[in-house]
């Protein structure tokens, strides 16, 4: 029995387990698109804008471990780069279906060199989208589709994760097939490396045991590898110092008697203390991004025998990183064979003094300091975000824009447990935040979703505002108002002596009453002015069962700190300081007396 090949393509969809698709419908997908609003068991969201379509899919893998959108031909697939791109940077595992002209009305099918166009809206987005992608490919035969869908989601689910394209042009669509005459995907058969592995782990614990400043960095790789529970028990059996990267930061409640910080340019002052004084790092599942090591990345953990485990083995050979031991493997792999040989002969660390160390300089060095919650103008987003954390729910997900959603937070979030904190940090999109608490909430069964914006940010998807109300999302939707691009102006201040150039509204960059325009959609708002609103304007928002929008007024020009800070030298070079060396710079007395190791040079 022949059957509509985009029937097959949602049928298919629907038994991969897939049920929700976010979409943007278009003439290139016309198909496509009535399949799926026929489909029994799968359901589409249509968001206002092909970007946002792509980055809620993102947000919405995160949690579900895929995501799904689908786009019409032309604009709709090159809307959806920036979506792709944050997925390919943070090996998200989504699948973009794209329409495409009818195949015979393709440039390519021309055969002439050079032709840029022959179809309506026709754009070789395969050429285009390939570079960010695990897999990309066209659909130029019907009884190509089971392969070309089935490998997609093999590369997208497998080896390091990624963000698939399939490009089903118009004509294909339309067309019918017989399923049992399908080509098929065979999946490669998976290399064991089990012999090699347990090599490398044995000369790991052996390092281990010689270590007195040993320190575990938990990445998100430990996540996508499905050893959350592992990574608990590895703690456990280390008993060691455990630290978290940006993006896998709530793999690790705060309560965790062995945290101790999450280390980062915009991190906190102890934990980077500690990964630089350690002379043992075990990193599992992080690329050790750019954010963490600093751009003085030589000195890094410079006296740390170092063991980095990285599924992806590029992320092995970068020139920012050099492991002592390199172990290219998946991370529950990893820990599962760690475990196995710490069953046979214990981990039993002499680190007392270490312990104590690293103690006392997360109670030294707190983040939210008294003299924030002193200030009588504005809120202060640290105290805000101290407050909020503490009134979250376990389990509860919060979704961050780039800016200072993200860096405030990485610093001031108390985890709980199950809570998942949802951001980009590869592509670090501004516009990133609703459209990621969209899929995010959709992901979540529409329970409560925690979004933190920038009055800058929210400007590129502002009209998902849409989305949020059709839906009727129970979105918190928290808009940080500082008058522009609060992280450029700190470095037009720091670098450019002070000349603010399209960051504000002095220099070009103006923004709209955001209470107005929330109201415009008809939504609820609330407003913080000062700190003393904090607590009876979160209190407003979580209390209302939908969703609420609530502008928080922060000074415009409000530090981010501590943060790694970079000397501007009178030649005009700029030297970035060593991780543990923050800003605001500590006394050097009392700065040396953290120190362990020898300062670095500059």
């Amino acid at each position: 029995m022949k059957v509509k090949l985009s029937d097959y393509v949602v049928s298919w969809l629907e038994q991969k387990g897939v049920r929700d698709v976010f979409m943007i419908s278009g003439g290139g997908i016309m198909h496509l698109v009535d399949s799926v609003g026929r489909a029994k068991k799968l359901k589409y969201i249509c968001t206002q804008h092909e970007q946002a379509a792509a980055i809620a899919a993102e947000s919405y893998a995160r949690l579900k471990g895929l995501g799904v959108c689908i786009v019409t031909t032309g604009p709709g697939g090159t809307n959806t780069i920036t979506g792709v791109s944050g997925a390919w940077l943070d090996s998200v595992p989504m699948l973009v279906i794209a329409g495409q002209v009818n195949l015979s009305m393709t440039a390519k099918s021309t055969g002439i060199k050079g032709l840029r166009q022959l179809g309506d809206q026709e754009e070789n987005l395969v050429e285009i989208i390939a570079p960010i992608t695990k897999y990309a490919a066209t659909v130029e035969s019907p009884e190509d589709i089971e392969y070309h869908l089935e490998k997609a989601l093999y590369l997208a689910t497998h080896g390091r994760f990624g963000p698939a394209f399939v490009e089903i042009p118009l004509n294909i669509q339309g067309s019918y097939i017989t399923e049992h005459k399908l080509r098929k995907f065979v999946a490669p058969p998976l290399r064991a490396k089990r012999a090699q592995l347990k090599k490398l782990v044995r000369k790991t614990i052996v390092r281990l045991r010689e270590a007195r400043r040993p320190v575990l960095l938990a990445g998100n790789g430990i996540r996508w590898a499905g050893a959350g529970k592992e990574l608990q028990e590895l703690i456990q059996a280390l008993k060691i110092p455990v630290l978290a990267s940006v993006v896998g930061y709530d793999l690790v409640p705060s309560s965790n008697p062995y945290y101790a910080g999450r280390p980062g340019t915009f991190g906190q002052r102890a934990a980077n203390f500690v990964i630089q004084n350690s002379d043992f790092l075990l990193s599992i599942g992080s690329r050790l991004h750019l954010y963490l090591v600093t751009y003085n990345y030589r000195a890094f953990a410079r006296e740390a025998f170092k063991v980095v485990v990285d599924i992806d083995p590029a992320e092995l050979k970068k020139p920012t990183i050099k492991p002592d031991i390199s172990v290219n493997a998946d991370a529950k792999e990893f820990i599962e064979e760690m475990l196995r040989q710490l069953r046979k002969k214990p981990l039993r660390l002499k680190i007392a003094e270490w312990w104590q160390y690293a103690k006392e300089l997360n109670k030294k060095y707190p983040v939210v300091l008294p003299e924030y919650w002193r200030q009588k103008k504005y809120v202060n987003s640290y105290c805000f975000v101290d407050r909020l954390s503490r009134v979250m729910n376990p389990g509860e997900v919060i979704v961050v824009s780039d800016g200072t959603p993200l860096t405030c937070t990485h610093q001031a979030l108390i985890v709980k447990r199950g809570q998942r904190l949802i951001s980009n940090l590869g592509c670090a999109a501004m516009g990133y935040g609703l459209p990621a608490a969209v899929g995010a909430c959709l992901a979540n069964k529409k329970r409560r979703v925690i979004c933190l914006e920038g009055d800058g940010s929210i400007q590129l998807n502002l009209q998902e505002l849409q989305t949020m109300k059709y839906y009727n999302l129970p979105i918190k939707l928290f808009i940080y108002e500082n008058e522009g691009y609060l992280s450029i102006k700190i470095t037009q201040d720091n670098y450019m002596n002070g000349r603010r150039v399209a960051s504000d509204p002095t220099s070009g960059v103006g923004y709209p009453d955001f209470l107005k325009v929330a109201r415009a959609y008809g939504f609820r708002t609330v407003k913080m002015n000062t700190n003393r609103d904090i607590d009876t304007g979160i209190k407003k928002v979580l209390s209302y069962p939908g969703p609420v929008v609530c502008v928080i007024k922060m000074a415009p020009d409000q530090p981010i700190i501590p943060k790694s800070k970079a000397d501007k030298r009178p030649d005009g070079t700029i030297l970035a300081k060593p991780l543990e060396d923050m800003y605001p710079f500590l006394d050097r007395k009392e700065f040396l007396e953290n120190m362990i190791i020898k300062p670095w040079r500059m």
